[in-house]
């Protein structure tokens, strides 16, 4: 943790982050050497890097010369083409407005992906497959590109379909020695955002490595490039690649390669920064195991991984082990805001195999106790436990078409269903037995009903045995921790019930009811719940502002039409009407705040 914190302004980043005179004060008045600008924000400006250079302070990062030449994706792409990296067939030039973007794309050829010159993480992209989708993407990308880092330039590509995401680290040094470092898959991603991310790929032999790894540090040594970067490239299933962009900065996946290599990326900046000689060669630099990433998002995986806002209530990250770390800035009490990224944390594991990395990964992620807001440590679980995904099989595709219909949760097999009965069922004898004086209970659980009894030996569920051996020192956020049969699990308790408990288990939330055979033959009987029809509003699917309103009382509007624009963490979100009617009243304005769930607009 930082030694002192400084404050550099309000809460929006135009007004704090992005104030480069301000960020200068903060750094006369602690005395600062040396700014390590992170990963987002300036880190990647010119302007700022010379600055810092013209008041003697070091940026510890490229020079003036490489951020402009590589931190432009325009002028990026046309100094690669002529050092001879493979690059995507596209408009290599600024466009304007909506005629050049669609005399730009029809000339490519859809799908097209719209991208913003100065963008990152996600931020200012949109794929297009027809003329409407180009000039929807075009003023979306536009607005997301002025919004997050000053700049609104945009440019067109030809898409790619069903490709990998690979990047490779480079590291080079004042004085002209550049190596490449084992790649990086970043396939798995939402919203052109990454969500998981491994080292090294499973779909590149040494010989493609090499090749790509050469171009890299051929497109660095082009603009004398020193300390850390970041060329990613898209790679087809022939392992054909093109040159997709270069960050000149540290990466948010970095933990990766440094489990992978032992190397501690943030000290060779500095290192370099100094002056020093790196202190390897690119044939002393091997591959170590394999490492996975989880960027743990406050976001609801059920509405399309929009965001989440609120206070993490409870916070309680898994036991450490080897192998495991976990890098993040939140505690108990930590609010996550509508302002900025919704990362929660980290997650990264290193395995001698990538089998063992990923289970030590799902362990991590039943283990890890996040309340208050919405996360997608579920739907990352079941990414993990994914066929197509434990095969190796990736594109970044691998989300809308492994769920094509969206995450609906995790789905528990049978045999699931009956261990998590097993496991409650005995905690929950073991709490009330001294009181009912009974070794059985009813669990009751998505539909089905199993009946649990307690013996010397374990428990018995449907005559199958269960050996439960409960950690010590559990806390009060799980059912139970420990083993069974040998195996790890964890229950985790969401919240406790008049019947039972709210669990999850291996990322599937349930209700579990615990009762006495009385109960359960009784509780069939009870009145079912009703729901309530919302088919007549338009809610607001995240917290967020208010961009802009298309419809006002008495309009009528078909389905599809765009009604508003929320944003949220920087990004814009088009709701649009889902049946045909005529508007009744709208409750919002541009600028206003709303949260979750609240109406905006009202339909007759």
């Amino acid at each position: 943790m930082a030694d002192e914190a400084i404050r550099i302004g309000p809460v929006l980043s135009k007004d704090s982050y992005l104030r480069m005179d301000v960020i200068l004060q903060a750094c006369k008045d602690s005395g600062a050497e040396a700014v390590h600008p992170g990963y987002g924000f300036l880190s990647e400006n010119r302007h700022f890097q010379k600055m810092l250079q013209d008041n003697g302070i070091v940026f510890i990062g490229p020079s003036t010369h490489a951020i402009e030449a590589m931190g432009d994706k325009i002028e990026s792409k046309k100094l690669a083409k002529a050092a001879g990296v493979n690059t995507v067939p596209g408009y290599l030039g600024e466009v304007h407005d909506d005629a050049e973007v669609l005399k730009i794309a029809r000339e490519i050829g859809y799908p097209v992906m719209i991208k913003a010159s100065a963008g990152g993480g996600g931020k200012g992209m949109r794929i297009a497959w027809n003329d409407d989708e180009a000039k929807l993407g075009f003023r979306l990308s536009r607005d997301e590109a002025k919004a997050s880092f000053g700049d609104d330039r945009i440019f067109i590509e030809k898409f790619i379909e069903e490709p990998r995401h690979i990047e490779f680290q480079i590291l080079g040094d004042l004085h002209g020695n550049v190596v490449y470092l084992p790649e990086r898959d970043c396939s798995i991603q939402r919203r052109n955002q990454k969500v998981i991310e491994e080292a090294p790929s499973t779909s590149l032999d040494e010989k493609t490595r090499r090749a790509m790894g050469e171009q890299a540090v051929a497109l660095a040594k082009a603009v004398d490039y020193h300390t850390t970067g970041t060329v990613e490239f898209l790679v087809d299933k022939k392992k054909g690649f093109y040159f997709l962009e270069m960050n000149t900065r540290l990466q948010v996946e970095h933990p990766i390669t440094e489990m992978i290599t032992g190397l501690d990326l943030v000290e060779q900046m500095i290192r370099v920064a100094a002056g020093h000689k790196l202190q390897f060669r690119q044939e002393d630099i091997k591959i170590d195991g394999w490492a996975m990433e989880t960027r743990v998002y406050a976001e609801d995986p059920l509405r399309g991984f929009l965001p989440s806002i609120g206070f993490l209530t409870s916070y309680q990250e898994p036991p450490m082990k080897e192998g495991l770390r976990i890098d993040t800035g939140v505690s108990d009490g930590t609010e996550i805001s509508m302002y900025y990224d919704p990362m929660i944390c980290k997650l990264i594991t290193h395995g001698k195999t990538r089998k063992e990395a990923i289970a030590m990964m799902t362990s991590a992620l039943d283990n890890y106790v996040i309340r208050g807001v919405g996360h997608n440590a579920a739907f990352c679980r079941a990414v993990y436990t994914n066929p197509t995904f434990v095969e190796g099989r990736l594109s970044t595709k691998f989300i809308p078409e492994q769920f094509p219909q969206g995450f609906k949760g995790v789905q528990l097999t049978d045999d699931k269903k009956k261990l998590l009965a097993a496991i409650v069922g005995a905690c929950h004898i073991q709490q009330t037995m001294f009181v009912t004086r009974t070794s059985s209970c009813v669990i009751r659980l998505d539909g089905s009903a199993y009946t649990v009894d307690m013996h010397n030996d374990g428990v018995t569920v449907d005559g199958q045995n269960y050996a439960l051996d409960q950690a010590e020192d559990v806390s009060q956020h799980f059912v139970f921790a420990g083993t069974v049969n040998g195996q790890e699990v964890a229950v985790q308790q969401l919240k406790k019930n008049a019947l039972g408990y709210d669990v999850q288990f291996e990322g599937a939330q349930l209700t579990v009811e615990c009762l006495t055979q009385q109960q359960a033959d009784l509780i069939k009987y009870m009145p079912a719940k009703q729901t309530i029809n919302v088919a007549k509003v338009l809610q607001s699917p995240m917290p967020g502002a208010v961009v802009s309103v298309a419809v006002k009382a008495g309009d009528e509007v078909v389905i599809g039409q765009e009604l508003a624009v929320v944003e949220a963490m920087k990004m814009q979100n088009v709701l649009r009407a889902s049946a045909n009617g005529k508007v009744k009243k709208v409750t919002v304005k541009p600028g206003s705040t709303v949260a979750v769930d609240e109406i905006l607009v009202e339909f007759e």
